[in-house]
């Protein structure tokens, strides 16, 4: 009575907005959505093409076998598809039962993937033969790209669900492949699969056909090309390419998305990552206004906003958006109290910023959750203190350091910041104003006062008990530089090791 891809529709929709919102109620309705869509989804598990044999053998209609197996094919795809996303809501409750069941659903997801794409490619195959065979002998009329294949399915109607597996089977491998390498060795084990450019070439396909996640696919891609590259530059790779690649991807969906948020978005990123910090806030503006009413997307670009606001060390501008995410937003409010907290404070609203430090606290709700931690250490630091102007910035220069974002900022703006920090010159935070300090002069590319500046990081014993990571990141930025000289390849490489014990 129900039509399974309207139903996996409206499950996506509700799993959509439990990711964006993480509101318990709406992730148990996903839940519930997408199980609902899995149970109307289910068949006999024999293999499609030994499905499409047994019709044949019982002569029965051609274009009436062809429906069947299209339906077939398409329930499957979405079984896996609901798999991978009620793993992904498992994951969030970042419990290890959670955990355990998560991987348990996911290698069900993967078996059904990589079963659909090999009967499909084995379906196109037949395509191509028969063709090919029979192309001399086909008259006009009967050379229609749509023409019945193998007495199943069309070419057109393989297509679609060739794009259809190929968003979920892309991401599959592009997100293992995203692994740290010690665990991926055990995710093979398992019989996961990790292949990055296998993945990209996927979503490519996907985004390219004329399934219903085409659009999923493309956005998939700019994620990935924007977002999680430039972050966590995987093996090293050099994020330019992708940013061109992220740039030709915008320009061909442009003319079929001129109006849309999250497009806007995506060039938004595209252009922080070039420095053109300006320029992203223009789009991310405009983005904003798109999304009007969407508050998911508005949080998204209120938080990119607040981000090139601190690069620009326009903290009110910063501060303001920051706010607005602390009282709207379900997603950690509490590392959104403290970002406002270090923004207002950095203004020169001290009084203000110690309010909201107190805050911060009272918003603590996921204990195990390291970005919560590190903004209540921090914001119960600032707030017994009490909070100098200096200080705040020095907290907003952190941030920026360890979200990897001090390369996005002109050289105009990291010499406001070198001049601040030198300004500071308090016992229990030396070594974390070395260790920016190094990083500082690491992006004007001044090696020589980054080596220094790291040292002196490095040695600050006092501070250790305060700023436990400081140590370890200074020796690794250190083996960092030393490494890329020749002549202490040795030194570098043992910094490294340190770093890692």
């Amino acid at each position: 009575t129900h039509s399974p891809l309207m139903s996996f529709g409206a499950s996506f929709v509700s799993f959509l907005n439990a990711m964006m919102t993480f509101e318990e109620e709406k992730m148990q309705t996903a839940c519930d959505d997408l199980r609902t869509t899995e149970k109307l989804c289910e068949s006999d598990s024999a293999g499609v093409i030994e499905t499409i044999r047994n019709k044949i053998k019982k002569s029965m209609d051609s274009q009436r076998s062809g429906v069947v197996v299209v339906d077939r094919l398409q329930r499957q795809i979405i079984v896996a598809d609901c798999q991978v996303y009620l793993a992904v809501l498992s994951f969030v409750k970042q419990e290890l039962s959670a955990y355990i069941k998560g991987g348990w659903i996911l290698r069900k997801a993967w078996k059904m993937y990589n079963k659909c794409h090999s009967d499909i490619s084995q379906l196109q195959e037949a395509c191509q033969r028969r063709s090919s065979v029979h192309q001399e002998s086909l008259s006009t009329d009967n050379a229609n790209h749509n023409a019945p294949v193998e007495n199943a399915v069309t070419p057109e109607a393989l297509d679609r669900l060739k794009g259809s597996v190929s968003f979920g089977y892309g991401l599959f491998h592009l997100c293992i492949s995203m692994v740290p390498p010690h665990l991926l060795k055990i995710i093979n084990l398992l019989g996961f699969p990790g292949d990055r450019l296998q993945g990209l070439s996927s979503l490519m396909y996907a985004s390219e056909s004329k399934d219903m996640k085409a659009p999923l696919a493309t956005l998939a891609l700019l994620w990935y090309h924007t977002v999680v590259l430039p972050f966590f530059a995987l093996d090293g790779s050099d994020t330019h390419e992708g940013l061109l690649e992220a740039k030709a991807i915008l320009q061909r969906k442009s003319v079929v998305y001129p109006n849309s948020s999250l497009f806007m978005f995506f060039k938004g990123r595209v252009q922080r990552l070039e420095c053109h910090i300006n320029s992203a806030l223009a789009c991310f503006h405009d983005a904003l206004e798109l999304a009007s009413d969407q508050r998911e997307i508005q949080h998204v670009c209120l938080y990119e906003i607040g981000w090139c606001s601190m690069i620009e060390m326009n903290f009110e501008d910063a501060y303001r958006s920051f706010e607005r995410l602390k009282n709207e937003s379900r997603w950690s409010q509490c590392y959104y109290a403290y970002l406002t907290g270090v923004c207002q404070g950095a203004s020169g609203d001290l009084d203000g910023a110690s309010g909201v430090f107190k805050d911060v606290q009272k918003l603590f709700k996921r204990k195990n959750n390291q970005i919560e931690q590190f903004a209540v250490k921090r914001a119960e630091r600032l707030r017994k203190t009490s909070p100098t102007r200096e200080l705040c910035i020095l907290g907003a220069i952190e941030v920026l350091y360890l979200w990897k974002a001090l390369q996005n900022c002109s050289s105009s703006k990291l010499q406001i910041m070198n001049q601040v920090l030198q300004s500071l010159d308090e016992a229990s935070c030396r070594g974390l104003k070395h260790l920016l300090l190094g990083a500082i002069h690491k992006c004007h590319g001044n090696m020589r006062d980054a080596v220094q500046a790291f040292q002196l990081a490095a040695r600050d014993e006092y501070g250790r008990q305060i700023n436990s990571y400081v140590q370890p990141y200074a020796v690794y930025e250190l083996g960092c530089i030393l490494l890329a000289k020749p002549e202490t390849v040795g030194k570098g490489r043992s910094l490294l090791l340190q770093a890692k014990v």
